[in-house]
């Protein structure tokens, strides 16, 4: 038996799925997990984050990399920080964002926008409206 991955959309993918258990081996491992976030939540997300940059709230000069960065250490994500080499200062590591969860997405674009909102930032492109 290879290996399936099935996203659970309809009936008939469920269904695939509950026959896939059926036929599995012993010490076969099925892994149920929410799917993650879409490319048009990865588009929103890097068009504020843009915005922010420009914006320079609190007076901060950030590329939106690390934005992004400090926007999912806020939400609580994990963020790794590694020492810098040479005496240079530590740097983010490992705030992949393809890893969250539509919805994990969906509350830090909401993140974004509400300490964008406060701050002032215009919004482009339609992507964050008051």
């Amino acid at each position: 038996m290879t290996g399936h991955t099935v996203i659970l959309v309809a009936p008939r993918q469920r269904d695939f799925a509950h026959r896939l258990i059926d036929a599995a081996p012993d010490n076969a491992v099925v892994t149920v997990k929410e799917g993650t976030r879409s490319l048009d939540q990865n588009a929103k997300m890097w068009a504020m984050l843009t915005d922010v940059s420009r914006a320079k709230p609190e007076g901060r000069s950030m590329r939106p990399d690390l934005w992004k960065c400090a926007f999912m250490a806020a939400c609580g994500h994990e963020v790794e920080l590694i020492n810098g080499i040479d005496g240079n200062p530590p740097f983010p590591a490992d705030y992949r964002s393809s890893r969250l969860s539509k919805r994990e997405m969906a509350d830090l674009i909401t993140f974004i926008q509400e300490y964008g909102d406060r701050h002032g930032v215009r919004w482009s492109d339609g992507y964050a409206q008051a």
